[in-house]
């Protein structure tokens, strides 16, 4: 009998796609927990979140990218800039193409910027396969394939995965750890995301005012937590984490419609964030939500700057 320890493997696996593509929900289905925004608005992610998926055989740290898209902004430059810097520094690439939609101009721009980056197992994902029946998903699998074919990328596994009912998300998981290079284990056991705790609160928020407005807000909205601490001279049994953060939005009218009639929906923003964050970092929460105007935020360096990005 051998007494060879089993091989442990380690490294980064990055998604990418179109916005919107189930990306953020496939990062979380694979860690298990919500690490990444989620909504039904195309370009809700804007940063690379990190998710770390523990297994006794390897750790595979999910890199969840804003979607590749030709950019209109200074902002949509910058986050061109985020997923194409990142492609060229992880061990795998995930490429997301959703069943419901046809394979499309989008995809051949971003197949092709993959292809330009150093070779490295890469596996095409068709999500939301929940969502069309078995001869829909033939036809896009083929379709998938002839685009590897066009545009010279060999595709190392194409797998249909449904992240909202679980399917098939556990094989992907085996699929990507299978091509990680070996090395010793990156994060500490249990730990779920390397990202800063006020970016994750500000995140939670951001997605709580895109849900229900309009299609033109959501590039419109940043949000900074300003301050985050617990409140002094509470017992150690009963902690309260105060957060005190900006919403910034670019218009006048935007303000009025994120704080809706009589201050509505900016309450309903605020209950809403304060059980995510309270769900995620397990301690109940008083958050204190303002709204700013910074005019034309997505155009301006010097705000940019301020917002993080």
């Amino acid at each position: 009998m051998s007494d060879e320890q089993p091989t442990f493997r380690s490294g980064f696996a990055c998604l990418v796609g179109r916005p919107n593509t189930g990306k953020s929900t496939l990062t979380n289905a694979l860690v298990g927990a919500k690490i990444a925004i989620a909504s039904s608005r195309p370009q809700t992610t804007r940063h690379t979140v990190r998710g770390i998926v523990n297994r006794p055989d390897a750790q595979l740290v999910m890199v969840d990218t804003p979607g590749l898209h030709k950019p209109r902004t200074l902002l949509g430059e910058r986050l061109n800039d985020i997923v194409t810097t990142t492609l060229g520094e992880v061990d795998i690439v995930g490429v997301c193409m959703p069943a419901d939609e046809k394979v499309g101009p989008g995809d051949r721009f971003l197949v092709a910027e993959v292809g330009k980056i150093r070779r490295r197992p890469t596996v095409a994902i068709a999500t939301k396969a929940d969502l069309v029946d078995p001869g829909r998903m033939a036809e896009h699998l083929l379709a998938i394939q002839q685009l590897g074919t066009d545009t010279g990328i060999e595709w190392d596994e194409i797998v249909p995965v449904s992240a909202r009912v679980g399917q098939q998300v556990d094989l992907l998981a085996d699929l990507l750890v299978g091509r990680l290079p070996e090395g010793p284990q990156l994060y500490p056991d249990g730990e779920l995301t390397d990202e800063p705790e006020e970016v994750l609160v500000a995140e939670l928020i951001r997605e709580a005012a895109l849900e229900g407005v309009r299609d033109e807000l959501p590039h419109s909205i940043a949000v900074l937590v300003e301050e985050m601490g617990l409140r002094e001279g509470r017992p150690e049994n009963r902690p309260l984490l105060d957060i005190y953060a900006n919403l910034y939005v670019e218009r006048p009218s935007q303000k009025a419609i994120i704080i809706g009639a009589g201050g509505s929906r900016l309450r309903r923003v605020g209950t809403d964030a304060r059980k995510q964050i309270e769900a995620i970092l397990g301690t109940p929460v008083y958050l204190d939500l303002h709204i700013k105007v910074a005019k034309d935020w997505q155009r301006d360096p010097k705000q940019l700057r301020k917002l993080g990005f």
